[in-house]
């Protein structure tokens, strides 16, 4: 017999916690195909939502995922997310919160998984040396 997840309730517990004592709770979210969020500020497949009760309308987190609406730009949008694509809940005041291992279905992919193989994957010999930098003396340079 399979156990259901315990993340819905760590989430509930931990959206709970930060209401009660004052914190603004907001979720960290991978954003895939099964992801209802304004795509117009997803960055890097992730967006991040304040889900106070105070920004949203109908908030519900069931043990599939969370529903509700907010206002974006002044215009209010459904918003849905899948449990798999939280990717953590925490309280912005001071970060406190949970982050959870990516899970199979809504996990985005890694990029180190889909990176082609280097040039010297198939030679048979050891890997070339570096390339040693100029000698000389070290410079120090600032970057604005």
């Amino acid at each position: 017999m399979d156990l259901p997840s315990t993340k819905p309730y760590l989430i509930r517990a931990i959206h709970q916690w930060c209401c009660d004592n004052g914190f603004t709770p907001y979720l960290a979210v991978l954003v895939d195909a099964h992801t209802r969020v304004p795509r117009e500020h997803v960055r890097d497949g992730q967006i991040v939502l304040n889900v106070d009760y105070e920004a949203t309308a109908r908030l519900t987190i069931a043990n599939d995922g969370i529903t509700f609406q907010a206002r974006f730009g002044g215009v209010a949008r459904d918003i849905s997310i899948p449990i798999s694509n939280v990717a953590a809940i925490y309280a912005r005041e001071n970060g406190a919160g949970m982050a959870f291992d990516p899970e199979s279905e809504g996990a985005a992919v890694d990029p180190a998984d889909t990176a082609e193989p280097s040039p010297n994957a198939d030679h048979d010999g050891p890997p070339e040396p570096p390339t040693t930098p100029p000698a000389g003396r070290p410079k120090l340079q600032r970057i604005k």
